[in-house]
C-alpha cells in the first residue's frame, strides 16, 4: 500500500512545556499546508536521552517510542527537537526497525512551500539574523531552510552573517563556563554588524536561553512565531514575557502557579526565570 506523504506523526519531544504556543502553532501550520500530522510528545514518547546514564532504561524508552510510532501506520515522523531527530537516526532506528521515515519540520514545510507561501499574507516588518549553530550541519539544513521559510514572509528581511554558535543548540553549551555568554555576545555583535533588529531562534532550547537578550534593545523571535504572525495564528510568547518581567511570579499570576503546583514552580521554573541574563 502506498504511503500518504501528508499523513504523519508530529513528534515534538518531551522538553517543550515552556513553549506550548510553538507546538500549537506548528501543528496548525502543518495542518494549513495539508498535512494530517498527529502531535505526539511528552514522557510517553521520549527518545531516551534524559536517561542516557542508564543504557538499559534509555533503550527501553526509545524502543517504546519507535513501537508506538510504528503502530500508528503513518509513514512519516516529523520532528521538532534536534536531539530527538539525531537520536532517532543514530540510536533508535538502528536498534528498533521503523516503518516510517523521519523528516524535520523545516523539511516538511519547505517541501510544501508552494502551499505555505500564499497563506503568508500579513506583513511582519523585521530585519532578521537567524541564530544558527554549527552542530546540526549534515543532519538537516536548518541553517538554510529557516531563512528560506522566513523569506516567504512579506516584510521580513533576512540578513547574512558568517557567525555560527557552537554545538547543535544552546543547551549543549550552557554548562560550559562563559561559553553561552560568549556566544550571546558574538550574536549581538553580528546583529550590530549587519543592522539586524531581530534575532530569530531555530530551536526551543536556544529561544529559552536567548529571550533575555531583549534587555539589550533587540527582539528575540522564534521562526515559528514569525510564520504564525504572518498567518494570523495567535502564538503569544509567554515565556519571554515571564523571563523579562521584573517579578516573574506576578507576571504569571498566583492562580496559574497554584494550578501548576507551588513546589514545581519554586524548584523548577522560578530560579530559571530569575537568573541574571548571561550578558
Amino acid at each position: 500500500m502506498a504511503v500518504d506523504p501528508d499523513m504523519a506523526v508530529f513528534w515534538y519531544g518531551c522538553n517543550m512545556t515552556r513553549h506550548g504556543e510553538v507546538i500549537r502553532a506548528t501543528t496548525r501550520i502543518l495542518e494549513l499546508v495539508g498535512m494530517d500530522a498527529a502531535p505526539t510528545g511528552g514522557p510517553a514518547s521520549c527518545c531516551g536521552s534524559p536517561k542516557e546514564a542508564s543504557a538499559r532504561i534509555a533503550e527501553g524508552m526509545a524502543r517504546r517510542t519507535v513501537t508506538q510510532f510504528n503502530e500508528t501506520g503513518r509513514g512519516q515522523v516529523v520532528t521538532w527537537c534536534p536531539s530527538c531527530h539525531m537520536n532517532m537516526q543514530d540510536s533508535m532506528a538502528p536498534v528498533t526497525p521503523t516503518n516510517f521515515e523521519t523528516v524535520h519540520v523545516t523539511e516538511a514545510l519547505w517541501a510544501r512551500r508552494d502551499r505555505l507561501a500564499p497563506l503568508l499574507t500579513r506583513p511582519v516588518e523585521a530585519r532578521v539574523l537567524v541564530h544558527a549553530h554549527h552542530g546540526f550541519n549534515g543532519r538537516v539544513a536548518v541553517n538554510d531552510l529557516v531563512p528560506g521559510l522566513l523569506r516567504l514572509v512579506p516584510g521580513v528581511t533576512v540578513v547574512e552573517h558568517p557567525y555560527r554558535a557552537p554545538g547543535h543548540m544552546c543547551s549543549s553549551i550552557a554548562a560550559v563556563p562563559s561559553a553561552l555568554a560568549d556566544a550571546h555576545r558574538a550574536t549581538l555583535a553580528a546583529m550590530a554588524a549587519c543592522g539586524a533588529g531581530t534575532v530569530c531562534t531555530i530551536f526551543h532550547s536556544c529561544h529559552r536561553e536567548a529571550v533575555a537578550l531583549e534587555r539589550h534593545g533587540i527582539q528575540v523571535r522564534n521562526w515559528v512565531h514569525l510564520l504564525a504572525e504572518s498567518l494570523g495564528i495567535a502564538a503569544e510568547d509567554e515565556y519571554k514575557a515571564w523571563r523579562n518581567a521584573a517579578d516573574p511570579r506576578a507576571a504569571i499570576g498566583e492562580d496559574r502557579i497554584a494550578a501548576a503546583g507551588e513546589v514545581a514552580f519554586t524548584r523548577l521554573l522560578e530560579p530559571e526565570l530569575r537568573k541574571p541574563p548571561p550578558v
